[in-house]
């Protein structure tokens, strides 16, 4: 069941994995009118046979399936490096059992019977957290890209004008004079496409620091 999503929405889907016709249905109709784009699946192993890493959306996950369950299926994502978010539908016997599920990855978990309007609240959060993810590892592939340009003088340049160092230190550091240290320094900035130190440093960070969630490193 494939929903057409609202034009004026990006192309994400909210897919949904639930044994349940009935269930897989009722969301379908859900979150067809509020506009989503949506595709269900019977099993596990079916959405796995069919999904994408590369997709953007969320997934509305049963706890409780046959053959493979939602927390088996949370860690196979979690092993082939996707960070789609996972937000776990479960009665009430399961609430400890997702509440390990936030712990070991997931979104957020909905306790049965819940409202729509709590669902499509849900739905809007992981979507939009999946959006920022996409986002900044994007933006982190690109500055590795324009990283990866630098020759290794200008990685250990741009290093010592990240840590502070002013050329004069920079040179005496790496035994060259003060006027090659600024033609390095000029090509690291415009590589790396900026004029302020300041953003370097930000850059710089965002290299560094954590990917989102499941994403490769």
């Amino acid at each position: 069941m494939t929903s057409h999503a609202d034009p004026s929405r990006p192309a994400t889907t909210v897919f949904v994995v639930d044994v349940d016709d009935g269930v897989r249905t009722s969301l379908g109709i859900l979150l067809d009118s509020a506009g989503y784009r949506a595709v269900a699946f019977a099993s596990a192993r079916e959405f796995l046979d069919q999904y994408d890493a590369a997709r953007p959306g969320c997934l509305l996950l049963d706890m409780r399936m046959p053959e493979m369950t939602g927390m088996e299926l949370l860690h196979e994502l979690a092993g082939r490096g996707a960070f789609l978010p996972v937000i776990f539908i479960t009665g009430h016997g399961d609430v400890p059992m997702a509440v390990e599920s936030m712990k070991a990855g997931a979104f957020d978990f909905l306790q049965k019977p819940f409202s729509p309007k709590d669902l499509l609240e849900r739905v809007e959060r992981a979507l939009a957290a999946d959006t920022e993810a996409r986002q900044v590892l994007s933006r982190v592939e690109e500055l590795r890209r324009r990283h990866a340009t630098l020759t290794p003088r200008e990685k250990e340049v741009m290093a010592l004008i990240v840590a502070g160092r002013a050329n004069k230190v920079i040179a005496m550091d790496l035994g060259l004079s003060e006027r090659t240290v600024e033609i390095h320094r000029a090509r690291v900035m415009e590589k790396m496409a900026t004029r302020s130190v300041a953003h370097l440093v930000r850059m710089a960070l965002e290299l560094e620091g954590p990917l989102p969630h499941g994403a490769p490193g």
